[in-house]
C-alpha cells in the first residue's frame, strides 16, 4: 500500500490561481462581467455535479425525483434537483452509520483516496452533525475565509485572539488553520468561557497585546465587560484594532464602543459550506464569495425564489467541493435578504444583509414571521441601557402564541420596558412583551459563557 498524506492531496499553486486571494482577487474580479462569472461557476459546478452522481446519498435523493446525470446540464438546471437539509444527512448517518453515505470516499481506488479530516456541528438544533473534508476542500474553504479577513484588513502582523470552540466541532480547528495557512498572523486559541474562563481570556490578550478578535459576537462584547471588571480599558490596555465573526445580536456600534473603537466585520458561513460571505472595509454588506458559493434565497413557506428585498432562507451549493462530501443545494434554514445597488468594490458579486435568523426557529405571530435572533440588534441600536443579552420565550396562550423578550438592561425602570415594548411593535408590526432583568441574569438560560452559540429561543407552548 502507498502511504499518501494531507499535503500529497492539495494542489497549492492551482488552489491559489482558481480561488485568488489578497490582491489578486481583487484584480481578477473587479471589472468582471456577470457572463465571465457565471462561465467561471459552471466550469466549477460540472465537476461537483460529475462526483456528486457517484455518492450513494445524492444517487438517492435524484433518483427518488426521476431525475438522470443528463438533466442537469448548468446552474440555470439547478433548480430541478430538490433541497436537503441537515435532517437528510442525519438520517443518512442512522442508516449508514458512522458518517453517512454522503460522501465520495469509495469513489477511489485504495492508494489514491484521500485522508478524511472529520469534525462535527456544535449540535445548536440537535444531535451533532458530521462534518467531512478532504483535505482540497479543506484548504480552499479556509482560504476563502483567509480572504475575507484580508478584505477587512487583517495582517501577519496580527495577533488575534479567537473565542470558537474547539473538541469535536469544527469552529475552533477551522478559523486556526485559516490563520496560520492563510492570514500567517500569531493566533490565542482560547475558545469559549469553558475552555479558557473568561477572566483568564481577558489576562491573556493583555499579556500578548491582543491586536484583533474572531469568533460570535455574543461572547466577544461579554469580554470587554469582564476587561472592565478587572480594571482594563478595552481597545487601551487591550489593543483590540478589529473584530471580525458573527455579530448576531450586537449592533455594530455597540461592539465598536465596548472594544473602544474597534472596527467590526460581520461574516456568515456554517460547518458544512464554511464562509460564504463577508464584509469588506466598505461596509456595505456582505459580499456572496460567488466564484467559490453558489447562493439562493428561498421563500421561507413555498421553496420558490423570493422577490427583491424579501427575506428568505440561504440555500448553498459549493463550488469547490469535488474531493469528498460535495453539497449541492444546502437547505441551511438561516434567513437573510438581499443588499440592492451596485457592487461598491466594483466586484460581480450580490451582497447580503447578514445574519437575520433561523427559519426553523421562526415564530409566526398573529401572520408575522418572527426571528428571535434579530431582537436584541433591534433594541441594543435604539437603547444605551440594553446590554444586548437576551432571551426569547414564546408560549401559547388562550388559544393563540404570545412572545416575551427578557432582555438585561441597566435601567429596569417600567417606562424603559414600555419604550422597547413600543419600538418592537413599531418595527415588527406585533405586539412582544419585555421583561427587563439586571446584567448577567439571562446567562444561566442562554449559556452564554458555555456554549459557542447561546440560546436565543426557549419554547414553553
Amino acid at each position: 500500500m502507498t502511504n499518501t498524506n494531507y499535503f500529497d492531496f492539495v494542489n497549492y499553486p492551482e488552489i491559489k490561481t482558481t480561488f485568488p486571494s489578497g490582491q489578486a482577487f481583487f484584480s481578477t474580479y473587479q471589472g468582471m462581467s456577470l457572463d465571465e462569472l457565471r462561465k467561471r461557476q459552471n466550469h466549477l459546478f460540472s465537476r461537483v455535479m460529475n462526483f456528486a452522481w457517484q455518492v450513494p446519498f445524492y444517487q438517492r435523493l435524484w433518483g427518488s425525483k426521476g431525475i438522470e446525470q443528463g438533466d442537469i446540464k448548468d446552474l440555470d438546471d439547478i433548480t430541478k434537483l430538490p433541497v436537503y437539509s441537515k435532517s437528510d444527512l442525519m438520517a443518512s448517518v442512522e442508516s449508514y452509520p458512522p458518517i453517512g453515505d454522503f460522501h465520495g470516499l469509495d469513489t477511489y481506488s485504495e492508494n489514491k483516496r484521500p485522508p478524511l479530516i472529520f469534525q462535527t456541528t456544535s449540535g445548536t438544533t440537535g444531535k451533532p452533525q458530521p462534518l467531512l473534508f478532504g483535505p482540497k476542500s479543506r484548504e480552499v474553504q479556509s482560504l476563502l475565509l483567509g480572504r475575507l479577513y484580508s478584505i477587512q484588513g487583517f495582517t501577519n502582523r496580527d495577533i488575534i485572539h479567537s473565542v470558537y470552540g474547539h473538541g469535536m466541532v469544527n469552529g475552533g480547528h477551522y478559523v486556526r488553520e485559516t490563520i496560520n495557512h492563510w492570514v500567517g498572523a500569531q493566533m490565542l486559541t482560547a475558545g469559549t468561557g469553558i475552555e479558557t474562563r473568561t477572566a483568564n481570556q481577558v489576562q491573556i490578550m493583555q499579556t500578548f497585546g491582543a491586536t484583533a478578535i474572531v469568533g460570535f459576537g455574543d461572547f466577544i462584547k461579554r469580554l470587554a465587560e469582564v476587561a472592565r471588571e478587572q480594571g482594563l480599558e478595552p481597545g487601551k490596555d487591550i489593543p483590540v484594532r478589529k473584530i471580525s465573526g458573527h455579530m448576531g445580536a450586537e449592533s455594530r456600534e455597540s461592539m465598536s464602543e465596548a472594544w473602544g473603537g474597534a472596527e467590526v466585520y460581520d461574516w456568515y458561513g456554517v460547518g458544512d459550506t464554511g464562509a460564504i460571505a463577508g464584509e469588506g472595509l466598505d461596509q456595505s454588506g456582505l459580499h456572496i464569495l460567488e466564484d467559490a458559493q453558489f447562493l439562493e434565497l428561498l421563500d421561507v413557506d413555498t421553496g420558490d425564489p423570493i422577490a427583491e428585498g424579501s427575506i428568505g432562507d440561504m440555500v448553498c451549493t459549493c463550488l469547490f467541493k469535488d474531493d469528498v462530501f460535495p453539497i449541492i443545494r444546502f437547505q441551511t434554514y438561516d434567513v437573510s435578504r438581499e443588499v440592492t445597488g451596485a457592487n461598491p468594490l466594483g466586484l460581480p458579486f450580490r451582497r447580503l444583509e447578514g445574519f437575520l435568523g433561523r427559519s426553523d426557529n421562526m415564530v409566526k405571530l398573529r401572520g408575522i414571521n418572527i426571528y428571535p435572533q434579530g431582537i436584541g440588534a433591534l433594541l441594543t441600536a435604539e437603547f444605551a441601557s440594553a446590554t444586548g443579552e437576551f432571551v426569547c420565550r414564546v408560549r401559547r396562550e388562550n388559544g393563540r402564541e404570545e412572545m416575551t423578550a427578557v432582555i438585561e438592561a441597566t435601567q429596569l425602570e417600567d417606562d424603559q420596558r414600555d419604550a422597547m415594548e413600543a419600538h418592537l411593535r413599531a418595527r415588527l408590526g406585533v405586539g412582544i412583551s419585555v421583561e427587563l432583568v439586571g446584567p448577567g441574569e439571562t446567562a444561566s438560560l442562554s449559556g452564554i459563557e458555555t456554549r459557542q452559540k447561546p440560546i436565543r429561543l426557549i419554547d414553553d407552548r
